[in-house]
């Protein structure tokens, strides 16, 4: 056997050079890529951007989503598993095949049309993980409905600001759900914020046999009473032009009210596919694990619609990465023989506090996971590289753009080549962005190594976000803005790039602290706190101080709890915070806490622990469990801020 080829740089390798195609000749690229689909029409012009930044990708084309995700399938993976859901919750499992998987898409999308929903009217659902979620959202695909797909935990406040603004024909609720093993009832919930939205529109209901729900005469349906007379249904695929929305997704980030992202049809499609085969390099038959809900984007784009686009089977789970413990997912690895995994940093911190014994599976079938969604710092990157034996790539981007900004794949195009990886870098640019780092005040390209705001220059690629749902002044006023004859996208993340042209993410633009005059960004100190092997977690805010302006305030989770007092692992986390990056970086306190108040997708609320050191009492939130977080680290500070400050920070 001849010896494994040994890495080579990303940016002179055969991706590198077709990823800078893509930047030089988007055109020639993307039409290329448009093949890995199939159209009803073929499209007159591969970019339209004569309403930049406003692009049409693909336009005059007509595609449909179901169709290239489901039906293409059926001749030739007709018997293969398609999606395959558990239920940590429940214990149960469902498998169903591309054909099987057919018939209920049809079955779902003749029940829209009965309950009156029309081609572009929108569809909203509030699911558990369940098989119907994602048939729900093909079922629309199918017959040209826009889904808005709300995570199955948001309270009724937050689900009736979603309904209001998305005016849906449709609403499609279970009985109940779970959060973190507790039974939750969703229906009680969608009738509040139908209630508080002044809604008036059917409602569908999945009874999963958890809760009794009243029924609304003459608004609520049962679903498997519907379904089992339409089980026999045919329901034709509505063709759609390339830029008619496929999808709308309800994102506020760590701020702000909701702002529904909305995505298009065809570049959403040959976007995907091309992320599949390019950075991801999975085949037809391959089995992928997405952690994420599809609530999220990661859920969307890697849960559902990827996977099947390109005729692979999916694993979806219901539960939480700790329920019944810390070795729940990698279980799953192993009995459903996944190929590629997908999940995040976030998740990973929580899995390192399991410890190593945690990954005690059979993961021989496991070729790479890749994380999104918060940058993965150094430290667990190693860890977890370490513990499964397994190739760890992480990819930044946003529910704006739908598919990774910045990644790399683990090989070169020949499948055999490694491509050489930084760690703590997502690496290159993807396909069809040209992105810049810029410095803050002049605006000027930064030097290698410098910090700056990470930029996109020009049109962005296809997938992503066309729009802001019904929102087209407020999508031009928040995302971009001209440099001379270019248009200029914000991420609102600080970056900077290695010589070797490898980004690296540093957080986003608002998690700064103004320390004396120095600008010094949260991401650098967390990650110098979670090089201590006893922290689990770590988030670092700014306090007011009279004389430097802000502080750094360090809020850490022991991996242990219990195990460290803050008199002892307070002092050292600080002292190696000064020797990494200078006394003015040094935490002012040390605030040991049992979790981190976090958004449903996982991102940390540093708002709301900024709120909680000016006095804004917990009681004013949402969530019980939120709530709880907040107590807890509401108490935890007062306790640190009763003690004397940690020497060296004045």
């Amino acid at each position: 056997m001849s010896p494994a080829p040994a890495p080579i740089d990303a940016a002179a390798s055969a991706y590198g050079r077709l990823i800078a195609n893509s930047q030089e000749d988007p055109a020639g690229f993307w039409a290329e890529q448009a093949r890995r689909i199939e159209w009803e029409r073929p499209f007159d012009q591969v970019l339209d951007d004569s309403r930049a930044p406003f692009p049409r990708w693909f336009a005059g084309g007509r595609t449909n989503l179901c169709h290239n995700a489901v039906d293409r399938h059926l001749d030739e993976r007709g018997e293969q598993a398609a999606l395959i859901f558990v239920s940590g919750e429940t214990g149960t499992e469902r498998i169903l095949s591309y054909r099987q998987l057919h018939r209920e898409v049809n079955a779902m999308a003749a029940i829209m049309l009965e309950l009156g929903v029309q081609r572009g009217d929108r569809v909203l659902t509030y699911l558990p993980m369940v098989a119907e979620a994602a048939i729900a959202m093909l079922a629309c695909a199918r017959i040209g409905a826009v889904h808005s797909v709300v995570f199955g935990g948001f309270a009724p406040a937050s689900l009736a600001a979603r309904i209001a603004d998305a005016q849906p024909s449709l609403v499609i609720c279970a009985d109940a759900g779970f959060q973190n093993g507790v039974l939750t009832g969703y229906k009680d919930w969608i009738d509040q914020a139908i209630s508080l939205a002044q809604a008036e529109c059917p409602v569908l209901v999945v009874d999963r046999g958890l809760l009794p729900w009243p029924a609304t005469p003459g608004r609520d349906h049962c679903y498997a009473e519907m379904r089992a007379r339409h089980v026999l249904a045919d329901v034709p695929c509505a063709w759609l032009e390339s830029n008619e929305p496929s999808y709308l997704l309800y994102t506020s980030g760590t701020t702000g009210s909701p702002k529904g992202v909305q995505r298009d049809t065809g570049g959403h499609a040959v976007a995907l596919a091309t992320s599949m085969a390019l950075l991801f390099q999975a085949s037809a038959g391959d089995t992928i694990f997405t952690t994420s809900d599809l609530g999220w984007v990661v859920g969307h784009s890697y849960g559902v619609y990827a996977p099947l686009l390109a005729g692979m089977s999916s694993v979806l789970y219901e539960g939480s990465p700790l329920r019944p413990d810390a070795g729940a997912w990698w279980r799953l690895a192993e009995t459903y023989r996944v190929d590629l995994m997908l999940s995040s940093a976030t998740a990973m911190r929580l899995f390192k506090r399991g410890g190593r014994h945690a990954a005690d599976a059979d993961l021989s079938r496991l070729r790479c996971l890749f994380l999104a969604g918060e940058p993965l710092d150094e430290p667990t990157a190693a860890w977890i590289e370490e513990t499964l034996g397994k190739p760890v790539i992480d990819h930044y981007w946003q529910t704006e753009t739908g598919t990774p900004v910045v990644g790399l794949p683990l090989t070169d195009l020949d499948g055999r080549t490694p491509l050489r990886r930084s760690r703590g870098s997502p690496g290159l640019a993807a396909a069809g962005y040209r992105l810049e780092v810029l410095d803050e005040e002049s605006g000027l390209p930064c030097a290698a190594g410098a910090k700056g705001l990470l930029m996109a220059r020009g049109m962005l690629p296809p997938g992503c976000f066309s729009t802001l749902w019904r929102r087209d002044e407020e999508f031009l006023r928040i995302y971009w803005s001209r440099a001379g004859d270019h248009w200029r996208y914000a991420t609102f993340d600080w970056a900077c790039v290695d010589e070797d042209g490898h980004l690296r993410v540093l957080g986003r633009a608002d998690d700064v602290i103004n320390v004396a005059g120095k600008r010094i960004g949260t991401r650098e100190i967390e990650e110098v706190l979670l090089d201590d092997n006893a922290v689990a977690e770590a988030a670092v805010v700014g306090m007011p101080h009279a004389l430097r302006g802000q502080v750094p305030v360090a809020f850490v989770v022991p991996r242990i709890a219990g195990a460290h007092g803050p008199h002892e692992l307070g002092p050292r986390l600080a002292q190696a915070v000064a020797a990494a990056l200078g006394s003015l970086a040094r935490p002012r306190k040390v605030v040991l806490v049992r979790a981190l108040p976090r958004t449903r997708s996982g991102k940390v609320l540093r708002r709301l622990m900024r709120e909680l050191m000016a006095g804004v009492p917990a009681a004013e939130l949402g969530a019980d469990e939120l709530r709880s977080i907040m107590e807890d680290m509401g108490r935890a500070f007062a306790a640190a801020a009763r003690e004397a400050t940690l020497p060296g920070t004045g």
